[in-house]
């Protein structure tokens, strides 16, 4: 006797095509449009971790997360826990931005078994908001074991690797390399968005490396700057022309 079948009804209007972006399945907005617009279901995915890559440990990381963790502590009751963060953050600046000093645990070790342990340890305390962990000798076994922590418990997880650890394979929702600085002024970041459910993007996104409000000063700033330096070289052209007067005279 042939196996019966049951016939269901399809919503057609809810198929994706095969290499469109898939969304996650619950997300935390970046906080940046720019990349919302290009990451599965907007935002940072929840379901896993994310990977970013970074040629050298950078400041300006925090301004890509920074946004995703003041949301992050204003709904959630514990701490953003960083493991092995290469620098310390600078408190007021954090402050300003959304998210306070007191917000922050930090665990310091440069044994590696140590950090893969506190991290897995923070994604499974229920209060954490986030973990920021740099594990640059992390191995596919170990990242993969984070990953399903994060999976379990809904958990928001950054990883910082070196950019060489692009050729090998990672089980990252989402991978990204962070190049920084993407011009001669230092006002934009450049992002890579590496792997992600869906094809990867072809061109890198420029994001702002700076708050708005620090932005603004900077430009001010330069500005000034230039209005003074023009002054100067106004006011040295006269004295020049008035010496070749006096010489002439």
């Amino acid at each position: 006797m042939s196996p019966a079948f049951r016939l269901s009804s399809v919503d057609l209007s809810q198929l994706r095509p095969a290499d469109d972006i898939a969304p996650a399945t619950a997300v935390l907005p970046t906080g940046h449009a720019a990349l919302d617009a290009h990451l599965p279901g907007g935002g940072w995915p929840l379901d896993g971790m994310v990977e970013i890559l970074q040629t050298q440990p950078g400041r300006h990381a925090w301004q890509l997360l920074l946004p995703a963790l003041a949301q992050a502590v204003r709904s959630q009751v514990g701490p953003v826990v960083l493991v092995g963060q290469p620098f310390a953050p600078f408190g007021p600046s954090l402050a300003a931005q959304g998210l306070p000093g007191e917000r922050l645990l930090c665990v310091h070790s440069a044994a590696p078994v140590a950090r893969l342990w506190a991290t897995e340890q923070a994604l499974r305390c229920a209060e954490v908001a986030a973990v920021l962990a740099w594990l640059p000798r992390a191995r596919g076994p170990e990242l993969r074991r984070l990953h399903i922590a994060a999976q379990q418990h809904n958990r928001l997880l950054f990883v910082f690797r070196e950019e060489r650890a692009r050729q090998e394979a990672s089980p990252a929702r989402l991978r990204l390399l962070l190049e920084g600085a993407g011009d001669e002024g230092g006002s934009s970041l450049q992002l890579h968005i590496l792997k992600r459910r869906g094809p990867p993007l072809e061109t890198p996104l420029r994001l702002p490396a700076h708050p708005p409000r620090l932005a603004a000063l900077l430009q001010a700033r330069q500005g000034r700057v230039a209005r003074e330096a023009a002054a100067s070289a106004l006011q040295t052209g006269r004295s020049h022309a008035l010496d070749r007067i006096a010489v002439a005279g």
